[in-house]
């Protein structure tokens, strides 16, 4: 069942010949996670950013498709339904879905390509600069900023304008604070599905939109 595959570990691969190694750190897991394909990366940044995303597993198990077995690079728990991500580039160009199980989980399979991911550029660029904040300021943003800021983006402001509101604080926490909030999903930024994170950036509080 779903529970079981949050409760594994994730399955060891050995680092295929050639192949990067990327690792980081998740702040909705709290703990390290390790990729060998950009893909994998980039999907990664993608449910790390969702704030709908409650928990995930990378590589959790093996799906049966078209009679092959492929192992699955994330398993995903929302609010209301668990699926299983698989990076379709890999797969081939004609993967029939109707015919991919998975023996311990009944959750939904979703398959993604790379020209999904493509599409996406941008807003995981701009979670690779964003999620450094959240990891190196853990436990150091104070319990009442994160209020001040939500009140003070009471309409849209620029990065710029929140810096200077709170001048007298560390910039870095500020900053961590704000994204720590767009972690969230208790602030927005649309623009940074299509532009890249700068001072002109606009945040606006989730309630307000």
């Amino acid at each position: 069942m779903a529970d079981t595959l949050h409760a594994t570990r994730p399955i060891a691969l050995a680092r295929p010949r050639g192949a990067h190694r990327f690792e980081a750190f998740s702040p909705k897991l709290a703990r390290r996670v390790m990729f060998y394909r950009r893909a994998s990366l980039e999907q990664w940044f993608l449910l790390e950013a969702n704030p709908k995303v409650i928990t995930f597993r990378e590589r959790p198990g093996y799906v049966l498709i078209n009679e092959d077995r492929h192992l699955a690079d994330f398993w995903v728990r929302y609010v209301d339904r668990d699926e299983l991500v698989m990076l379709s580039e890999l797969l081939g160009a004609f993967v029939d879905a109707s015919r991919a199980e998975l023996d311990t989980c009944t959750a939904d399979i979703r398959f993604v390509t790379s020209a999904e991911l493509a599409a996406a550029r941008a807003w995981t660029d701009n979670w690779q600069r964003i999620l450094p904040y959240l990891v190196a300021n853990r436990g150091l943003v104070p319990a009442t900023l994160p209020p001040a800021i939500m009140q003070f983006l009471d309409e849209p402001r620029r990065l710029l304008d929140i810096e200077r509101e709170f001048l007298t604080g560390d910039p870095v926490i500020v900053r961590a604070s704000l994204f720590g909030l767009l972690h969230m999903g208790r602030v927005n930024a649309p623009e940074l599905h299509t532009q890249s994170l700068s001072l002109l950036t606009t945040f606006t509080a989730a309630e307000a939109t």
